[in-house]
């Protein structure tokens, strides 16, 4: 019993201590050997740290850092093309001020699909989105939950074939591709977005009947952005090559490969089951940072520049997502984690989707990373969750479309990263902005992620 208090007070401080600032990147192997103290058996720290914690950082670290890096690449070039503006003026132009709210979350949730990290999103979004609030007289403290709802949820989780890592995470363990679970994710994803703008409006018009406008006195106001920027189609096509590249070499290009190499120990002895989704999306945004850098830059030294910035913003979020994947693969080989993974299957015995929805909320919450909660859970529970779901017949597609979904509710707490970098760029505070942010980002994605669930259960 003493290791599973353990486990839960490394738990608790890695959350408070990461709301305090704290780097991920040193709470997670100190409170991982935190955890090895309290526990029954003589856990030897350094063979854990080297052996166990350093192992799983860097295997996740080498899977998946292409995409960690070419997906920052692409955003920095998008943002400094100005395409990424492009798309948003598109939006907001295009739809009117009648759905001013609408068109910043789709222009938000098109950068989003096609790969720009959520961080790129806000920075290129938010000054349009200020200049519209403030056009149309919309309380100020709505950006934040306008753009939470385009870049934190139904793009990020839910829509099949986000180039997002919350949709590629679980490819690896369930043997899925990046359009696993088409139907369910285009349904969750409507009703993300229908639910996030309903309330987003109705919030507006009771400002507005209380006479509340934009307001004044705010903070990082946005200076006015006029510069030349593509034409709307042409700033679209490089998302437009990693949809369709992503879709074929899925279905039709690698598929038609011979790769009986795989089975070698040289290449791991994995099956293309297990790589498909992966190579997949190396090649689709390689592809697209290709069309980007062809169609908008005529400068190398611009290029260079913009090259080299999207290069060191890939490290940061790669370290500490690996980081929170090594303690959680350091939990996880605890004797006491057996008391806690039973506990979280047998929430619902048979029904490894109730327990996958729980187990990655939690851990999400918990870290205050979606990224990195959904590491954790699927890296000590992955293998029960995809032989629980052979066992009841599940597709293991419903199970990586869960997984992702579920990343993207509690992870956006108070204490969430993203959160805090959003609140920052708007120039608000928790007090102003956060009801919204945490309604759209965390309370209506649940409860979608929850009514999947519980259909699902019916039907299957």
């Amino acid at each position: 019993m003493l290791g599973v208090v353990g486990i839960l007070v490394s738990l608790a401080l890695l959350m408070w201590l990461a709301y305090r600032g704290v780097s991920v990147i040193i709470l997670a192997p100190v409170l991982a050997m935190l955890a090895c103290l309290f526990q029954a058996d003589d856990v030897p720290l350094l063979a854990t740290y080297t052996q166990v914690f350093m192992e799983s950082m860097g295997g996740f670290a080498i899977k998946f850092f292409p995409i960690f890096l070419l997906g920052a690449i692409f955003g920095k070039l998008m943002e400094d093309s100005g395409c990424a503006r492009s798309i948003a003026l598109a939006f907001r132009d295009r739809l009117g001020a009648r759905h001013g709210i609408a068109a910043i979350v789709l222009a938000c949730g098109l950068l989003e699909y096609g790969g720009v990290s959520a961080f790129v999103v806000a920075f290129a979004v938010y000054p349009l989105a200020a200049a519209l609030f403030r056009e149309l007289d919309i309380p100020k403290r709505l950006v934040g939950g306008t753009i939470a709802l385009g870049a934190f949820t139904f793009s990020m989780t839910a829509l099949p074939g986000t180039a997002q890592i919350h949709n590629l995470i679980p490819m690896p363990y369930f043997g899925t591709d990046a359009f696993a679970a088409p139907i369910l994710g285009l349904a969750a994803a409507a009703g993300m977005f229908g639910g996030g703008v309903l309330w987003l409006n109705r919030r507006m018009r009771v400002a507005r009947c209380a006479g509340e406008g934009y307001g004044s006195g705010h903070i990082k106001e946005p200076e006015a952005q006029n510069g030349p920027v593509p034409g709307f189609w042409v700033a679209l096509l490089p998302i437009a090559v990693v949809i369709a590249t992503n879709y074929l070499m899925t279905a039709h290009v690698i598929p038609a490969w011979d790769t009986g190499y795989l089975a070698k120990e040289t290449y791991g002895e994995v099956s293309i089951d297990d790589v498909r989704g992966l190579w997949a999306m190396i090649a689709a945004l390689l592809a697209a940072n290709l069309a980007v850098a062809a169609i908008h830059y005529r400068s190398l030294a611009r290029l260079n520049r913009s090259l080299t910035d999207g290069a060191m913003g890939s490290l940061l979020p790669t370290f500490n997502t690996a980081s929170e994947v090594g303690y959680g693969a350091t939990i996880a080989s605890l004797a006491a984690f057996a008391l806690v993974k039973n506990a979280v299957i047998n929430i619902s015995p048979g029904n490894p989707l109730i327990s996958e929805m729980v187990a990655v909320n939690v851990l999400a919450g918990i870290t205050g990373s979606a990224s990195g909660g959904l590491s954790i859970a699927l890296t000590a529970l992955g293998d029960s969750y995809l032989e629980m779901a052979r066992s009841a017949g599940i597709d293991p597609g419903l199970m990586h479309r869960i997984a992702s979904m579920a990343s993207g509710g509690f992870d956006t707490l108070p204490h969430n990263g993203a959160v805090i970098t959003l609140l920052t760029i708007c120039g608000l505070t928790h007090r102003q902005a956060y009801l919204d942010i945490a309604m759209v980002s965390l309370v209506i994605p649940f409860a979608v992620t929850a009514l999947s669930v519980l259909t699902l259960s019916v039907v299957i």
